[in-house]
Order: C-alpha cells, then structure tokens, then sequence
C-alpha cells in the first residue's frame, strides 16, 4: 500500500490514469499476440475484448531483428543482448549520489512496432542480469495519431544492485501531448482523442571502461493500454476451483524498518508481494546475500527486496518495471508488467499454476473483510474457492499468518479491473484497471505457455 491520501507520484499517475479514461477509447481491438475468444454458448464466461498490447523481444531472432550499435545478440537457452565492442564513452553525473564516472556503452533499437490497440498509457518492463560494474538504460520513443512523435522518453535507468549507480525513474519527461510519471507514459488529454499508434524501444548497456563485463538484458518490451471508462465491469462466472501454495509474508511486521528504503509498513506491498511469488518459484537468497540486515528482523528477505526495488527517485519501492525486473534477478525467473482484463485471466493463470501480483484501491466498506482503505496496494492472488471467491495473499496483514485473505469475487473484480471510484471524500479518482505484475519460469511448461498466450503474454 502506498501512502493513501497524500500526495504523492502514485497519486498524480492515479489522476492521469483517471484522466486517460475518460471520454472512452474508441473501438476496443484484439491483442495481437493472443487473438481474444468468447464463448458463445456462455456469456458469463466470455472473454471481453482486449483493451492492451503486449509485445515483448526476447528471442534470438527478436534481438537480432533490432538496429545494434556496439552490442550484439547471444544464443542459447535464454537468448540475450551483450555488449560488444562498445560504440562510445559517456560520462554520467548520478543525480543521487553526485558521482560522475565514465562508462562505455552500446546500444540496441527495436523495430517500429504498431499498436494493435491505439494507447493512452504504455509501461516498459525488462529483464536483465547486470553485474557489478554494469547498469542499463530502457527508452520509448512514440507515434502519435496526428502524425508527430514523442522525444525518447528514459522509462528506467537500472541495475540490479544499488554500489555503481541508483536505480532511478526520470522526472519531468513531457513534450506537452504526454509526459512521464516514474512508470507509465501518458497522453496528457485523451479527450482530445490523441492516442500513441506505434513505437520504438531503445536499451543503453553500460559498462567500466577498459572492461569485458557487460549487462546481458533477456527480455524487453512494452505494454500499451486504452482502457474504458468504468466505475462498474460486469459480474464474471466462477471458472477455476484452485489454491496454490505461495509463501506469505506481511509487510506489516516491518512498519519502522529501514527509512532509507521507505520505512517498511504499508509501503512495502509491492516487494512483500514480490518475494512472495520469487520464493514460490524457488527463488532463494543466500545469507551471504542477507548479511546486511538487522538480525532483529524477521523475513530478512523481505527487507532484500524493498532495498532491491527502491526507486531512488520515486523514494520508493512500488516503481512496477523496477519489481518486475527484481524477480528476474532470480535464476531461472522471468517478470512482465501487464493489463488484465478479467478475472477469467485470473483463473486461467492460477489453473497453470502462475500466481499473480494485482494492484486496486479501494474504501474500507467497498472490500469485505479487508478492514482498511487504500489509495494504492498490491497483494498476491493465489487461488478461488468452489464459490468463485479470490484468495490473495495480502501483505496488509498484521502477521504472516493472517495474510491469507478470502475476498468476495464481486467486491474484488469491481475493484480490481475498474478504472474510475470515488474516494472517501467522494471526489471521483481513478482505479488502476487490471493492472498486475506477472512472474513465470524462464523454460514455462506447455500448459503455462498456454495460458500466458491466453492473457497476452508471449514466452
């Protein structure tokens, strides 16, 4: 949960999702990786029209495919993009720390890719091994409807430890039509009907000079949305009876720890949610890897993670790419951030056996049981019961053992997958509309191929 009710970057993102809403979308189009199927013989279990674009580059021919200056791409089980010979040398000034430091680079831009959906948000998501001595720049560079294009907006500058630079967002990115906040590029007055139509990615890999190291990024890509207007989404049917064995961790255990990492509590949901899934997947730190913190503190993993997903500009540890990026760092594990468009995608993850982080908000009367109110959290969806009910591992939860929640499907869906709600001042702000992180193996099984393509997400 981030900091409910005070200003904050969540809080304007949230004001410009609500904005991007309004006034509606056009005509909702397929996503062109997993073409959308209703069945017609049951319209409670139809699958809606999708609203989002995925598309990801991670295969060998996707990287060799893009426009390389100083890099090249790797084969093999988990194909990739290298530094080669670098193509320069910059110098780079961290705005956190006032270091300046030399680094060569090369560079690796993808095709043009064109919307399936025409978007007023896109979030661009990665995975990377960057060791020390390494870091890496994701970029986008837009096509509007009326012909123009977006400057090449910064959507990370990254690395997976925090010794060389800080991991960091980029504030004050606008060319007056969109602008960038922390994660998300968005079209500043969608009522205008200017949407982006297509784009180009732009990955920057940085080393030491006078080395051989290099980063080596496995997966990029971007997801570009248009989600309608809605207060209210229509009442699923129940699909998938299916509970999985995901460790659960409270983030309120932490509340006080480590201010220099946002002070644990409610703002760590993100990262609890995160190590959450990384260790149902097997995912594991040594001590080695945990010896910095406090013996005093409980799940030491978790405070790993909100120091290993905070956002130096954001001051904060909910940046989505950032967490998503953080999973990958675990052997054999890969994450996107991406739209749903219903709790039938739900069920159809959890039925392969792949758990899903959700970000809602929500008062505390609109979500039985919960016991709180929210501007903004993430939890962990694990399963349903034999009436249809979401169980979620919620990090708001007092001790590890009260994180298992059962909430009503109709009162989680609506706040889930909406995208307008009114606050407890009854002003009306935004919901954040599907939107969930997703982690799989890097070699996913038939059956989680499947229904990854089902929702979207290409492996």
């Amino acid at each position: 949960m981030r900091r409910a009710e005070q200003p904050s970057r969540r809080t304007v993102l949230a004001a410009a999702v609500a904005a991007a809403v309004t006034a509606g979308a056009g005509p909702a189009a397929a996503d062109p990786e997993a073409p959308t199927t209703a069945d017609t013989a049951d319209p409670a279990r139809a699958v809606p029209a999708r609203t989002v674009d995925n598309r990801f580059w991670f295969a060998y021919g996707d990287w060799s495919g893009g426009t390389m200056k100083g890099t090249r791409a790797v084969a093999g089980t988990r194909p990739g993009l290298v530094i080669a010979k670098a193509a320069g040398t910059l110098r780079y000034t961290d705005p956190h720390t006032g270091t300046t430091a030399a680094w060569e680079y090369g560079t690796w831009t993808s095709p043009v890719h064109r919307l399936a959906v025409p978007a007023t948000e896109a979030i661009v998501s990665w995975n990377a091994h960057t060791p020390a001595g390494t870091w890496i720049q994701a970029e986008i560079k837009g096509t509007y409807t009326d012909g123009s294009s977006t400057p090449w907006y910064v959507m990370g500058r990254w690395a997976a430890g925090d010794r060389d630079i800080r991991r960091t967002s980029v504030d004050d990115q606008s060319d007056g039509k969109s602008s960038v906040w922390t994660d998300t590029l968005a079209i500043d007055d969608p009522a205008t009907g200017l949407r982006l139509v297509s784009y180009r990615l732009r990955l920057t890999l940085y080393r030491k000079p006078g080395t051989q190291l290099t980063p080596t990024v496995w997966r990029l890509g971007a997801m570009g949305s248009d989600v309608p207007d809605r207060f209210t989404v229509p009442a699923s049917r129940p699909g998938v009876t299916k509970e999985l064995a995901v460790p659960r961790y409270s983030q309120e255990i932490h509340k006080g720890q480590y201010p220099e990492y946002d002070n644990g509590g409610e703002a760590w949901c993100s990262p609890t949610s995160s190590q959450m899934i990384i260790e149902y997947w097997g995912g594991r730190l040594t001590d080695a890897q945990l010896d910095w913190v406090d013996p005093a503190y409980a799940d030491p993993q978790v405070c790993h993670a909100a120091r290993f997903t905070y956002d130096y500009q954001y001051a904060g540890c909910g940046n989505w790419p950032f967490n998503a990026a953080y999973a990958a760092t675990f052997k054999d594990l890969q994450g996107v951030v991406t739209r749903l468009g219903s709790l039938t995608d739900l069920e159809t993850l959890i039925a392969a056996g792949i758990p899903a982080i959700t970000s809602q908000s929500f008062l505390k009367e609109e979500l039985t049981g919960a016991g709180y109110g929210t501007a903004g959290h993430l939890m962990t969806v694990v399963g349903f019961t034999a009436d249809g009910d979401v169980i979620a591992n919620d990090p708001f939860s007092p001790t590890n053992e009260a994180v298992r929640r059962v909430y009503r499907r109709r009162e989680w869906e609506n706040i889930w997958l909406r995208t307008k709600r009114y606050n407890a001042s009854g002003k009306v702000v935004s919901g954040t509309g599907g939107v969930c992180y997703l982690y799989f193996p890097a070699r996913p099984s038939a059956a989680q191929r499947k229904a990854l393509a089902a929702v979207g997400v290409r492996v």
